[in-house]
């Protein structure tokens, strides 16, 4: 026997294609779908038949029970509160408003001082036992220099140079503040 052709194997593997398209489409065993929706007689014995494994839908069941002994399960399709019988009620116990007695008129509090707008860049300590000299920032590029108990800027008293943070109060002695050290 000679090879075959090309046209010889073409042939054979559309008709291959075609059986494995058919076995697919179609079950093993069943001459009809379970799904057919057509009206013919042939769907009628079909459908008759299967009629047996649906189970009937009961609506009814989904309606209220009346009765004296009802099971006290949570019914989804009902949208009402659960009443147990016998469950005592606690008593309503009514709040009784008590007005706050007046708050003596006169001027407001006197308002905090603003926070103050230095930042601490740093700290350097000369030789010879001499207090430390905390350098601070004002925002604006100008660098200040001050130790313990010096006058920053004509507003702030520097109170303490800290390793990691400078307290710094306004000079009449109120809004005192810790500024911690920020590296810029």
């Amino acid at each position: 026997m000679s090879a075959p052709s090309r046209r010889q194997m073409i042939l054979l593997a559309f008709l291959l294609l075609v059986g494995i398209v058919i076995l697919i489409m179609r079950p093993f065993g069943t001459t009809s779908t379970p799904f057919a929706t057509g009206g013919g007689p042939a769907n009628r014995g079909a459908r008759a038949a299967d009629d047996s494994g649906v189970p009937d839908v009961r609506l009814e069941l989904l309606e209220r029970e009346t009765g004296q002994y009802q099971n006290p399960v949570r019914n989804p399709f009902r949208f009402e509160r659960r009443v147990t019988p016998g469950a005592p009620t606690a008593p309503v116990r009514r709040r009784q408003i008590v007005e706050a007695p007046p708050q003596p008129e006169g001027p407001p509090p006197v308002p905090p001082p603003p926070p103050i707008p230095l930042r601490y860049i740093g700290y350097f300590q000369p030789q010879g036992g001499s207090p430390r000299i905390a350098v601070l920032s004002n925002g604006r590029g100008a660098v200040i220099d001050g130790k313990e108990g010096d006058v920053i800027e004509g507003r702030y008293r520097l109170l303490r140079v800290g390793n990691d943070s400078a307290d710094l109060v306004y000079l009449d002695g109120r809004g005192r503040q810790t500024i911690r050290l920020s590296g810029q």
